[in-house]
C-alpha cells in the first residue's frame, strides 16, 4: 500500500468510526424500536424503545411514558440497554485510542511503535462497539418478526413491526466495523517521514564528500 494513501485511509476510518458511534449512541435513546399500528384507531401510532413506549398521532402531537421497571421489560429489551451501553463506551474508548495514534498527532511522534499499537487497539475496540451494536438490534427485529408471524396470536390482536431505530443501529455497526478495519490496514502500510529521508540525504552527502577528499591526489 503506497504511503501516502496512509493518512487519507487513517481520517476516512475515524470519520466512519465517528459517524457509527454517533448512530449507535443515537439508536439508544430512539423510541422507534417496534412500531405498532392499530386498525381500530389508524390515527395513532404506538412506538416503544429501550427506555419508553410513546404514542405518536396525526396531528403530530407524540406522548411518551417511561417505563417503571427495568425487570419488567422483555429480555430481548433488557439485554440491548446493557450491549448498547458497551457499544456506546467501547466506541468512545477506541475514538480515545485511535485519536493519539494518528499519524497527523504530533505528540509521540518519535514513538511510531506505540502509536501502531493504540491504532490496533482502537480498531478491535471499534470491531467490538460495532457487533455489540449490532446484536441486540437484531435480535430485538428477530424476535419482532417471530411474534409477528406467530400463527398462536389471534388475527384481532395488534401487531408489533420494526421500527426505524433498528435500521440505524444497523447502520451504526456497519460503519464502526467499516472505520476499525480502514485504522488497522493503516498498520500494515510503511509510512516515511520527512526527517529521515532529509536525515538519510544528509549522511548519502557527506559519504559522496569523504569519498571526493580521499580520492584527490
Amino acid at each position: 500500500m503506497a504511503s501516502v494513501y496512509r493518512p487519507m485511509m487513517q481520517l476516512s476510518g475515524m470519520l466512519f468510526s465517528l459517524l457509527g458511534w454517533v448512530l449507535s449512541c443515537l439508536t439508544t435513546y430512539l423510541p422507534q424500536w417496534k412500531n405498532l399500528n392499530l386498525e381500530l384507531n389508524e390515527l395513532e401510532i404506538w412506538t416503544m424503545g429501550l427506555w419508553q413506549a410513546c404514542v405518536v398521532q396525526e396531528e403530530g402531537g407524540m406522548q411518551c411514558k417511561d417505563f417503571d421497571s427495568f425487570l419488567a421489560l422483555p429480555p430481548e429489551l433488557r439485554i440491548s440497554r446493557i450491549l448498547m451501553f458497551f457499544s456506546n463506551g467501547s466506541g468512545l474508548l477506541a475514538l480515545l485510542l485511535s485519536g493519539f495514534g494518528l499519524d497527523c498527532l504530533k505528540i509521540g511522534e518519535r514513538q511510531q511503535e506505540q502509536k501502531k499499537r493504540l491504532l490496533l487497539f482502537g480498531g478491535m475496540l471499534f470491531w467490538i462497539s460495532g457487533i455489540t451494536a449490532i446484536a441486540p438490534v437484531s435480535w430485538v427485529a428477530h424476535s419482532t418478526v417471530q411474534e409477528f408471524w406467530n400463527e398462536n396470536i389471534p388475527d384481532i390482536v395488534p401487531r408489533w413491526d420494526l421500527g426505524e431505530a433498528l435500521f440505524v443501529g444497523w447502520l451504526a455497526g456497519f460503519c464502526l466495523i467499516l472505520g476499525g478495519s480502514l485504522l488497522n490496514c493503516t498498520i500494515c502500510s510503511t509510512e516515511v517521514h520527512p526527517s529521515s529521508v532529509h536525515y538519510a540525504v544528509a549522511e548519502q552527502q557527506d559519504q559522496c564528500q569523504h569519498l571526493e577528499t580521499e580520492t584527490r591526489p
